[in-house]
């Protein structure tokens, strides 16, 4: 058996392998965020694919180095592994590119074809790097009585790469850089390694170093088509970035901005010009929550929990006056582009950036209105709907003070607006729905004092008339679209609270029934 070129550079390839494996798995995976969402099947998937890949390359990789086992022919997997990653997720990037506008009308035949791509981006290099491992275990054993302690060094070093392949791209590179170019710094690094040790080999023909040479050039048909534009560009776009958490567009409509996240399936906020409100939304629906209390009066102190641009915010200072509003949102990065985009420079508007759970815990209240809007659509984060979560929100509220949380459904199928609405109900003595017209959205309304609908329809029939347009259309509209709240719903806990899997059935059931052309109802 010929030799490699030496343990410490063979030692520097696997640490440099198991970084990128790590890296290809994040990028691939944010990727796919910008067209098929953030949820736990993408990510299961993702992780699935990975674990797939990796148990085929060891067992390859095992096989191959058994019966050649080479410096050149390993370095050349090496080289392989590391254009494939650059190139196939190159590739990627510019085929989601035409994903996103299928998604947009749903168009199934074209966003199957993407994911089919996307499957090869990770299959293929991944199951290349599954190879190296064991196959650089065998050429760094020369004496059977010292293979246990190589292969954990190997095994050691890989991991150690592995856990730098986790925390870099993710907290630093990503945010920098951007997906494309992670993809290619790590790809490219893993290229250059395989290249150099090419050339260390002195067993290495020149044929193999031809080759790897010429797959250089390959790599500019993927980069040519990344160049020509946008990550994922829409009609009327005026911003995209990538965050530590989201893809983030800013797209203009007529005399409007709305921003958009991930695979941009729903606003998550808009402005105007000039201030103006197009019509009642989601948000606006959010004005009518103090007035189910039998007593109307303006709410001094409101925090938000998913505040995005600003959208709510921005409607109840509209409405209501300079009123102190503390607005949480998880992406500092959202935050800095209302105030570039939406106008997010009110005086009384104090942003907070983190967890919403957490930010609300941090502040003590007492608060007249708590707003909950933190969809990554069609999924509300868990932790936001559970009865812990609704008592800690509780015990900041003030003696009138009232909850309102956005959660979404289908016609027909309204289990996890009853989940929610069950579980308010174990600690609010009141819940009012009401379904928000021309969306899949409704907005529950729970109230720290027993209180009635009647009171909404008494408050709207009474509104004085210099009394904002938007808040009395909000009221009127709210008070026409009161549905009742089914028994028997599910009580979710930190324990226990199923909202993906309820989400995920929603989603599919309503695909089967009605297709997919109305995934986009949901704010």
């Amino acid at each position: 058996m010929k030799q490699p070129t030496g343990r410490r550079y063979l030692f520097l390839t696997v640490f440099v392998a198991g970084m990128t494996t790590l890296a290809v798995e994040f990028t691939a995976s944010r990727l796919l965020q910008t067209v098929y969402g953030t949820s736990n099947i993408v990510w299961a998937n993702v992780i699935g694919l990975v674990l797939l890949s990796l148990t085929a390359g060891y067992f390859i990789g095992g096989r191959l180095a058994d019966r050649r086992p080479r410096a050149d022919l390993f370095y050349m997997l090496v080289t392989l592994a590391g254009f494939c990653a650059v190139f196939f997720l190159l590739l990627t990037s510019a085929v989601l590119r035409r994903a996103a506008g299928a998604m947009a009308v749903m168009d199934v035949g074209a966003i199957a074809g993407s994911l089919v791509l996307v499957v090869l981006a990770l299959v293929v290099p991944v199951t290349l790097l599954g190879c190296l491992s064991p196959f650089a275990i065998r050429l760094a054993v020369s004496d059977v009585g010292e293979s246990g302690r190589v292969s954990g060094h190997i095994y050691a070093i890989s991991t150690l790469g592995s856990l730098l392949g986790t925390y870099l791209p993710v907290l630093v590179v990503i945010p920098l850089a951007g997906s494309r170019l992670t993809a290619v710094l790590f790809g490219s690094l893993l290229l250059i390694v395989g290249l150099v040790g090419l050339w260390r080999t002195r067993d290495s023909s020149r044929r193999a170093r031809a080759a790897a040479v010429a797959l250089l050039p390959a790599l500019l048909i993927p980069s040519a088509l990344w160049l020509r534009g946008d990550l994922k560009a829409y009609a009327g776009q005026l911003y995209e970035t990538e965050s530590a958490y989201n893809y983030i567009q800013v797209i203009r409509r007529d005399d409007c901005n709305y921003l958009l996240l991930n695979e941009g399936q729903a606003y998550h906020s808009f402005y105007c010009d000039g201030g103006r409100v197009p019509g009642i939304s989601v948000w606006s629906i959010m004005l009518a929550a103090p007035y189910f209390n039998a007593e109307a009066r303006t709410p001094r102190r409101v925090a938000v929990v998913g505040l995005a641009a600003g959208t709510i915010a921005k409607q109840y200072t509209q409405v209501f006056g300079p009123i102190a509003i503390d607005g949480i949102e998880l992406d500092p990065a959202i935050i800095e582009v209302g105030r570039a985009y939406f106008a997010l420079d009110e005086a009384n508007v104090n942003t907070m950036a983190g967890d919403g759970r957490y930010g609300l815990a941090q502040l003590a209240g007492p608060y007249d209105v708590i707003t909950v809007d933190a969809y990554k659509v069609p999924y509300i984060p868990w932790h936001l709907t559970t009865r812990e979560f609704f008592t800690e929100a509780r015990d900041r509220l003030s003696e009138t003070g009232v909850l309102a949380i956005n959660v979404g459904g289908a016609p027909g199928d309204r289990r996890l607006i009853d989940a929610v609405g069950a579980t308010l109900l174990t600690v609010f003595p009141s819940v009012h729905a009401i379904d928000v017209p021309g969306t899949l959205n409704t907005i529950l309304v729970a109230t720290r004092q027993p209180t009635t609908a009647d009171a909404l329809r008494a408050h709207a029939a009474a509104l004085p008339a210099e009394a904002d347009p938007l808040l009395r259309d909000t009221l009127q509209l709210a008070a026409a679209h009161l549905v009742p709240l089914a028994a028997g719903g599910l009580v979710l806990t930190d324990d226990r609270a199923p909202v993906e899997t309820i989400s995920d059935s929603i989603v599919i059931r309503y695909l089967l029934e009605t297709g997919p052309s109305g995934l986009g109802g949901l704010e």
